[in-house]
């Protein structure tokens, strides 16, 4: 199963990127293989993809989702499989970084040859850096989700 692993650092601070990151439906504008996201609710999301000209949309729950400090999610149901968690880390008041890991099941030729050679890797420090280029151009969240969800509960 590939695993993916990337980190950046972002000037804003660590709420800032936080309070962006829940804005799941906002993905698109810096997500650039993401269509569509849709919040179910709390804690089921929606999502229209483009792999490799290929459309899919699947849904993920959120798993454990601690204001200013993690979300994480995990495939629910359907032919992707993955899980993913994303830390968020004060490194001062005004930076802060995103350490983002996801395992995933790669399917088909095509996804199995891209996580070969990287792609996949390739692809998320890429989306990393637009995000960040994204949020500073912001300099403000559009939004933010502050709720907890425990995945103890």
């Amino acid at each position: 199963m590939p695993q993916i692993i990337e980190t950046i650092d972002v000037n804003v601070p660590v709420t800032t990127s936080y309070n962006q990151w829940t804005q799941f439906e906002s993905f698109p504008h810096f997500l650039h293989f993401v269509k569509r996201i849709e919040q179910l609710d709390d804690t089921h999301v929606r999502w229209t993809v483009e792999i490799a000209g290929a459309e899919r949309t699947f849904d993920t729950e959120i798993s454990e989702q601690l204001p200013d400090e993690r979300v994480a999610w995990k495939s629910d149901g359907g032919d992707e499989v993955h899980a993913g968690v994303v830390t968020f880390h004060k490194l001062s008041d005004t930076t802060s970084r995103l350490a983002v890991q996801i395992d995933w099941e790669a399917k088909g030729l095509l996804e199995k040859l891209g996580a070969a050679v990287g792609v996949d890797n390739h692809a998320v420090k890429k989306s990393l850096k637009d995000f960040k280029e994204f949020i500073e151009d912001e300099g403000n969240a559009n939004g933010g989700w502050r709720g907890t969800v425990d995945r103890d509960a």
